[in-house]
């Protein structure tokens, strides 16, 4: 019964909705890096490119400038809607400046600020993992606490300034199943950070090397973002209802118009659920009780319909 209530959690967000990609490979510096980051980026592509509505944009080389990243942001703005959804990518080298982060990129670069006036402007709920050097300065000024939006970096603060590694587990969680500790068929991006966080920590341990970059998450608009979300720090809820990859039957079912207004209506009691849970603490026990009975109930019954 868990498993087959769980099982369609979370499909509702791609209902009658794109999903969008740009992804970003900037500046190498070397040719290793080069060759790197734009493999990495092409990988990222492929993935994307197998997501049910989804409409990719990859920037590499020569052509991801400042003015490129700006004009498919822009176009964004309106080519998107409120139940769509948004994943950027930036792969790469990053700096900071104390007060400003800034992702390196041919010409000109974009700085986080230029980043956050561009993507206040689209509507889509948001999903921006940013895998470069010093990336964890770009929170601050990524944040928006009228956005859903969930921000990724791949080291807790500007002055983690080495190349890093966090692009590469990325990918693998994007491809292996296992990432899907639910299984039900939707690796979210809250699986995704973990499984590349946890991959990233092993990678420095098993090379017995001190860790130069420490991935972290924020989606609540506020605070410094932290390497285990749970109800505890409020962090991690709209990224465990943020759908970065589809697998198997799921993604087939997607498609399926008759089912569409069932998805609709699991994916918000899934939602209702998730918001009781972080609100539990402060709750008196008999009640949240009773409030989740309903809840589980009527989900239940809203299963049995989808399995016929």
């Amino acid at each position: 019964m868990i498993r087959r209530v769980i099982l369609f959690s979370i499909l509702a967000c791609s209902l009658r909705a794109d999903s969008f990609f740009l992804i970003v490979s900037g500046l190498g510096g070397e040719p290793e890096y080069e060759q790197r980051f734009s493999g990495w980026a092409k990988d990222i592509d492929k993935i994307a490119h197998t997501e049910p509505n989804a409409k990719v944009d990859t920037l590499i080389g020569p052509d991801a400038t400042k003015v490129n990243i700006e004009a498919k942001l822009r176009a964004l703005a309106t080519a998107s809607k409120a139940g769509d959804s948004l994943v950027v990518m930036l792969i790469g080298h990053g700096s900071y400046d104390e007060s400003n982060y800034k992702f390196n990129i041919p010409g000109p670069d974009i700085t986080a600020s230029d980043l956050a006036g561009l993507l206040d402007k689209i509507p889509a709920q948001q999903l921006i993992v940013d895998m470069t050097s010093s990336s964890g300065g770009s929170i601050p000024l990524l944040q928006n606490q009228k956005v859903k939006r969930v921000i990724v970096t791949a080291t807790k603060s500007g002055t983690e300034k080495n190349a890093t590694v966090f692009a590469r587990y990325w990918i693998e969680a994007m491809r292996d199943p296992t990432a899907d500790t639910d299984k039900n068929e939707v690796i979210t991006a809250l699986e995704a950070f973990r499984y590349a966080e946890q991959k990233t920590a092993k990678f420095f341990e098993d090379q017995k090397r001190l860790a130069t970059e420490h991935a972290l998450i924020e989606d609540t608009g506020k605070g410094d973002g932290v390497k285990a979300p749970a109800p505890e720090n409020g962090q991690g809820m709209v990224a465990g209802r943020f759908p970065l990859v589809h697998m198997g039957s799921v993604a087939a079912l997607i498609k399926d118009p008759a089912k569409q207004q069932l998805l609709k209506h699991k994916e918000e009691l899934e939602q209702s659920i998730d918001e009781l849970k972080y609100k539990k603490a402060s709750m008196a026990l008999p009640d949240y009780r009773r409030q989740l009975q309903v809840f589980l109930v009527d989900l239940a019954k809203t299963q049995e319909e989808l399995d016929k």
